[in-house]
């Protein structure tokens, strides 16, 4: 079997290694891939968005069926495309995409079904907008409607820092169209989790609860990334809280897709803040969320491969079986030196040897003219390690991501300091 995979950051590598896990017969061509990935398959260069060559490619190599990692393709109708031409494709259409890519229309849809989220409202005017932050008061939370690589949502702890948020946004340019409109949001006490799940558009598979780290800073510091780390499972997303987000969040955000004329399929994930009345909706993505992606596979002891197939293929998950999972995992994300702000790439990497237990998973790197690995982007490498509890888990990765070396490098060494406050057992 060949498999498609669109896309080169961490979160792909790691899709083309559970999937190589699953059955190692599976022949992985990715676009455009990265140097992780080159060592499972085959990486054509081509853009992630460049749908019309994707689909050529795609029924050129003759693969059972697409997968596609990043949301850039799926707002740009990839999948659209690859369905109009028969060709099987794992990801949600460019409509149902929009509960991720226009935040705007996530919030109307949550809030005309009934599914437990902050109230909010949508500006393109800045002083209308500033005037509904001081109406709800800090904290308050500003978020661009559209994409902007995870990076789009301020919780503004004060209104100054609302009004510079909103400035910034629709005066400033600062995330180009994806902010020509904001939401202005009340804010959620409580702690938040990502619940991912697999979807046929009715049925779900949901995936155990991780834990991102978007600060850039130890103790959740500084300003927000794409994210630095993540660990799973997590002790506060009880089986309870399990069946209430596919009862009262999947399940209902599902069904309104359908009424709206757009069924989702692919992978739904939910951002849930759990608060005192239980999980509400922070946001949605239409596919793997990273650096999550990159912890939660290898925990997962059940094919990935084959419901991902399935759902490609337009096939129906009732009755499938619960997925099953084993052990802790901690991803350290070592990032370059002014991440997330201006970086630089071109500095040549040094890895450590590998290790049993723990995966290297590429998320900005290339190979120069030399051959040399240097880097390419601001999350450089997603370094996971898996024990049995959380404690080992964070202590391997980190070892393990500080003997990477390149120029300016960063990382958390606090990835999962949360449970580990709770009592996770440690060694």
């Amino acid at each position: 079997m060949k498999v498609l995979v669109v896309g080169g950051g961490g979160r792909e590598h790691a899709l083309a290694w559970k999937l190589r896990r699953d059955d190692p017969r599976v022949e992985i061509v990715a676009a455009p891939g990265n140097p992780g990935i080159a060592a499972l398959g085959r990486c054509v260069e081509m853009k992630a968005t460049d749908v019309a060559g994707l689909a050529a490619l795609a029924r050129g190599e003759g693969v059972a069926f697409t997968l596609v990692g990043p949301e850039a393709p799926l707002e740009a109708g990839l999948v659209d495309h690859f369905r109009e031409h028969g060709l099987a494709v794992f990801g949600p259409s460019r409509a149902a995409a929009r509960i991720e890519t226009s935040k705007r229309f996530a919030k109307e849809l949550m809030l005309a079904a009934g599914i437990p989220t902050a109230s909010a409202r949508t500006f393109s005017d800045a002083t209308a907008a500033k005037a509904e932050a001081h109406r709800l008061g800090a904290p308050v939370v500003v978020k661009a409607s559209g994409l902007a690589a995870g990076k789009g949502v301020i919780v503004a702890t004060t209104l100054a820092e609302a009004d510079e948020a909103i400035s910034m946004m629709l005066e400033g340019n600062a995330f180009g169209d994806a902010g020509h409109e904001v939401l202005v949001e009340e804010f959620m006490q409580g702690e938040e989790i990502s619940v991912f799940a697999l979807t046929d558009g009715t049925h779900v598979l949901p995936m155990i609860a991780a834990q991102d780290h978007k600060r850039v800073g130890e103790g959740d510091a500084g300003p927000n990334t794409g994210g630095m780390g993540a660990y799973a499972p997590v002790s506060i997303a009880t089986p309870q809280v399990a069946d209430l987000a596919v009862d009262r969040v999947f399940l209902p955000t599902l069904s309104a897709l359908r009424e709206a004329g757009c069924p989702f399929t692919g992978l739904l994930y939910a951002g849930l803040m759990l608060t005192r009345e239980g999980p509400k909706v922070v946001e949605f993505n239409c596919r793997f969320g990273d650096p999550e992606t990159e912890a939660l596979l290898p925990l997962m002891a059940s094919s990935l491969l084959e419901p991902m197939r399935a759902v490609a293929n337009g096939d129906s998950l009732a009755g499938a079986a619960p997925l099953e999972w084993k052990g802790a995992a901690v991803t350290t994300v070592v990032a370059a030196g002014g991440y997330p702000g201006a970086v630089r790439s071109g500095d040549v990497i040094a890895l450590p040897p590998d290790e049993e237990g723990v995966t290297v998973f590429h998320a900005g790197t290339r190979r120069d003219a030399s051959g040399a690995l240097v880097t390419a982007g601001g999350r450089v490498f997603a370094v996971t390690a898996v024990a049995e509890t959380l404690g080992e888990a964070q202590r391997r990765s980190v070892a393990h991501a500080a003997r990477v070396s390149f120029e300016g490098r960063q990382l958390r060494r606090d990835i999962g300091w949360r449970e580990l406050a709770r009592g996770a057992r440690t060694p």
